[in-house]
């Protein structure tokens, strides 16, 4: 039996008070002692919030947590790309485009081998494998739509929910952590370098004190929920008006309707025809990112190990052993085709997460160059994660 949490998940603004004390802490500490830093703050605000999770002292769920999807990442987003150029990111998306098609190859030779391993032992495994071929390679709309369109008990459904959730946690930790492993160092190629060793702290370097007015602020806030705004009711005029009849107009409305492209899109073309402006804007990049820190406490939650233990072991295997075929064909690629490692994790994120994770690991990192190339491009698969997913889906139901 599973206790409730001793703060209910109704208590909006104490949780709003640890997740946002968290994320101050892990800044804190980054930019305090190097041991922080060499784990990276991202790291730190995940694992703090999976300790909270696990002692039972925070809900796994709240309305809290989706607010931070819903409005806390959408204006981040802006936030972050008000230095963007836009040439760059075009050339940039072109390379990123390979790599993850690759990683969605990764994808479905991982739900290939987790049946084979495991439909012995778990109920369905044809349509669940289905959902998560949708789901790895594009995201949670695909699983939504997958899952309705195979019929999977709802039992099923939810089981397999927490087991993405929680690995999905556990796997963050390891895209974040890579780059700085030895081994990874030596044998691929860094589009990002950094000075590891000696007593300089990269992150307060980084972040170091700037000249921040209250201007700065309010231009910065009011232009970036003016952007998330325009763009999500773009969206929902797309989505409602075009009629979606036959393959073509689906695809095309997923395309043009999907709202953090629109976003992504908007943002550039802003940022483009008023550069002089945007170039002497101070504190998006700050505001911002103490945004994503919000939103990687927020990631730390669901992995509830005796949540994981009574209702989804299995599935914990089946999904892990996807993720990691995912990365290991990823890395193999990726190295023989010479792309940088930065460019591979972020392809394997976007599968796995969808472009938002992504965009959120880049950040962390200080990857700012990639920020919009992999926004731009994970939304690629949300256009194409149920197409590969329905073929899974009937090919593993010959199995069954």
């Amino acid at each position: 039996m599973i206790l409730n949490a001793f703060i209910n998940k109704d208590e909006t603004w104490l949780l709003w008070a640890i997740l946002v004390g968290i994320a101050a802490l892990s800044i804190f500490l980054e930019q305090r002692y190097q041991f922080a830093a060499k784990l990276t703050g991202a790291i730190i605000a995940l694992v703090g919030a999976m300790i909270l999770s696990n002692l039972n002292i925070i809900p796994i769920e709240s309305p809290v947590y989706d607010q931070v999807w819903e409005y806390v990442i959408p204006l981040a987003i802006p936030l972050l790309l008000f230095r963007s150029n836009i040439f760059k990111i075009w050339k940039e998306s072109r390379r990123l485009l390979f790599i993850f098609l690759i990683s969605s190859v990764g994808t479905v030779v991982g739900v290939a081998a987790g049946f084979l391993l495991l439909h012995q032992f778990i109920p369905e495994l044809d349509k669940i494998g289905a959902m998560m071929t949708g789901s790895y390679i594009g995201g949670g709309v695909n699983f939504a739509a997958l899952s309705t369109k195979f019929q999977t008990p709802g039992e099923l459904v939810s089981a397999t929910v927490v087991a993405d959730n929680s690995v999905m946690a556990f796997y963050f930790i390891v895209l974040i952590t890579l780059p700085n492993m030895k081994f990874v160092k030596k044998y691929f190629k860094r589009l990002y370098t950094s000075n590891d060793d000696g007593n300089s702290n990269q992150a307060e370097a980084y972040w170091k004190r700037n000249e921040i007015s209250l201007k700065d602020i309010a231009y910065s806030i009011s232009i970036a929920f003016a952007l998330v705004a325009i763009s999500f009711k773009i969206s929902e005029l797309v989505n409602e008006y075009i009629p979606k009849n036959n393959h073509f107009m689906e695809i095309l409305v997923s395309i043009i309707g999907d709202q953090f492209l629109l976003l992504t899109t908007l943002t550039l073309v802003t940022v483009a025809m008023f550069s002089k402006f945007f170039e002497n804007l101070n504190a998006s990049d700050e505001l911002g990112t103490f945004l994503i820190y919000i939103f990687f406490v927020v990631i730390g939650v669901p992995a509830s190990i005796p949540i994981i233990i009574k209702t989804a072991p299995l599935l914990f295997i089946f999904v892990a052993v996807i993720l990691i075929f995912n990365l290991s064909i990823t890395l193999f690629f990726g190295k023989l085709f010479k792309f940088n490692i930065e460019e591979m994790l972020l392809a394997s994120n976007a599968n796995a997460g969808g472009p938002t994770t992504a965009a959120a690991l880049a950040i962390s990192k200080g990857w700012q160059g990639l920020v919009g190339p992999i926004l731009i491009i994970g939304t690629l698969g949300y256009v194409i994660g149920n197409y590969v997913g329905t073929l899974m889906g009937y090919f593993l139901g010959q199995f069954m």
